[in-house]
């Protein structure tokens, strides 16, 4: 059992498609899930799923909370799009990894992005928060350059 931190191989195709909408007014619908370490994620991940999803407790309940898009940008032939940072609050969890999904998407629930975070990380009765890098050209959490 592995978490691979990747964009989601069916997510590339899909995109190409026209199958996912970021604007962050009008836009599809996104979620993250998070995953013990016994989940097994990566790039070949096509949909949510809620084997190995941490259990409900406090905020978080199965299928993970939605995000909130902070929209798309464009420098230096370098497009990305932002999330704003996500907390469950009043929880006692161990993740070791998430799954952001679309859950607006032609096809329901398509997997675009497994994230690793390196370690099992711990919340007990807290607030668990995913912070997302800066929506730079060279960090943002989702970004295509030619």
């Amino acid at each position: 059992m592995a978490i691979t931190q990747a964009i989601a191989n069916s997510f590339k195709k899909q995109l190409l498609e026209g199958d996912h909408n970021f604007a962050s007014a009008g836009g599809d619908k996104f979620k993250i899930a998070l995953y013990t370490s016994s989940a097994t994620l990566n790039s070949a991940t096509t949909v949510y799923t809620n084997s190995q999803e941490v259990s409900n407790t406090g905020q978080y309940v199965t299928g993970g909370g939605a995000l909130v898009n902070a929209g798309t940008s464009i420098t230096a032939g370098v497009a990305r799009c932002d999330f704003n940072d996500r907390s469950f609050t009043g929880v006692t969890l161990t993740a070791r990894g998430a799954l952001i999904y679309n859950t607006s998407a032609a096809v329901s629930n398509s997997a675009v992005a497994v994230l690793d975070f390196g370690a099992d990380k711990t919340a007990t009765s807290g607030t668990f928060t995913i912070q997302f890098p800066a929506p730079t050209s060279t960090a943002a959490i989702l970004r295509i350059s030619g």
